[in-house]
């Protein structure tokens, strides 16, 4: 099943970042920030974030680690990429075999095609999307690797790039300040709404009264986005999580989720009241216009290119207006697209202060 959003646009190749903004001359938390809510648009910078939450507001974030998921290899004598997208078992695994220029995917491909890693090989075995019509890009694979793909990954891998990131950068610019490296087998890809928090920033906010509170979710690969739904993902709502959200529920905060995966993970485990509960699991949610958020007041998010399957989920949260007029406003000004560029702050509840005091502390750890 496809997906389509409300809206189109045309993105120019400059408004793209190509590199880490520290590579810009600028601090993770100095990319620009749009905060939208129904009353327009503000331009303003990640660092002064504290500006746009208020103390009661509970910020929920994805622990889940980058890995350095992309290995060379070898299939039918032909050189490849390998992307490792999720763990299924111990040694099964969903990959996305690539043309190793970043030209795309490997379509051509049979099941029983064995791909040759260093000290070891990828068996493919059958589809991951028993839907695909246009060629195999997701394969469920066995995987025979020494010591073990984690090992294996933190040896010969390397982070996941496409075309618009021509250089090669460090597994560190893909992590974010609350990636848990205990938290395996981590994401394909960066959880990239949380990249411009710097621990300066947390620490202001929780002095501001916001709270913070994780969850995981282990994303798979990203380039399946156009038109596509995302793949089903594992993930964990602790149940410390699911009682500050309702707790920030009850007491008239607002709960933000940091990034698209955070509110697949949320939205998850909501009820039809939107109480959260905790659980541990797999999910194929997917929010949009049939199923908007219950739980999520609001979301941090970076800039997705059109066509997008997030674009959905944005709408889901913030509503189809909101959007359109909040990439509208990011269009005519100066505002970076994709995982090393600017972001966006949709409130499409605006800002709520009646939170008591009294409730901001009590019971934190759930």
């Amino acid at each position: 099943m496809g997906v389509t959003t409300s809206f189109q646009f045309d993105l120019a190749p400059e408004r793209i970042a190509s590199t880490p903004p520290e590579a810009r001359g600028l601090a993770r938390d100095e990319v620009g920030l749009l905060v939208a809510r129904p009353t327009g648009a503000t331009h303003t910078r990640f660092a002064r974030l504290t500006e746009h939450l208020v103390a009661g507001d509970l910020l929920v974030v994805n622990t889940s680690p980058t890995m350095a998921a992309a290995v060379d290899g070898t299939v039918r004598e032909q050189p490849v990429t390998v992307h490792f997208s999720s763990r299924n078992s111990r040694s099964s695994w969903t990959v996305e075999v690539r043309q190793p220029d970043n030209a795309g995917p490997m379509i051509d491909l049979r099941g029983g095609d064995e791909v040759e890693v260093a000290r070891g090989s990828i068996v493919l075995v059958e589809s991951a999307d028993q839907n695909a019509s246009d060629g195999v890009r997701l394969w469920k694979a066995q995987v025979a690797v020494h010591g073990g793909v984690r090992r294996f990954l933190q040896r010969h891998g390397r982070p996941i790039r496409y075309g618009y990131v021509p250089d090669a950068w460090p597994l560190s610019a893909y992590q974010t300040v609350f990636a848990d490296d205990a938290c395996w087998p981590g994401s394909a890809e960066m959880a990239s709404a949380a990249r411009p928090f710097s621990m300066s920033l947390v620490g202001r906010l929780r002095d501001a009264g916001v709270r913070v509170a994780p969850i995981s979710l282990h994303a798979g690969v990203s380039s399946l986005e156009a038109h596509e739904p995302p793949p089903a993902e594992p993930y964990e709502v602790p149940r410390a999580t699911a009682a500050a959200v309702n707790r920030t529920k009850r007491t008239g905060g607002r709960v933000i989720a940091v990034g698209t995966t955070v509110t697949r993970a949320l939205e998850s485990v909501a009820d039809e009241n939107g109480l959260a509960s905790s659980y541990a699991g797999w999910t194929d949610l997917i929010l949009g216009a049939d199923r908007p958020a219950r739980v999520v007041d609001g979301i941090i998010s970076g800039w997705h290119p059109p066509e997008a399957s997030h674009l959905q989920l944005l709408e889901a949260v913030a509503g189809r207006d909101m959007v359109a007029a909040a990439y509208e406003a990011a269009l005519h000004g100066d505002y970076l697209w994709h995982e090393f560029g600017d972001s966006c702050l949709l409130l499409p509840q605006g800002d709520r202060l009646h939170v008591r005091r009294a409730d901001l502390f009590e019971g934190a750890s759930g």
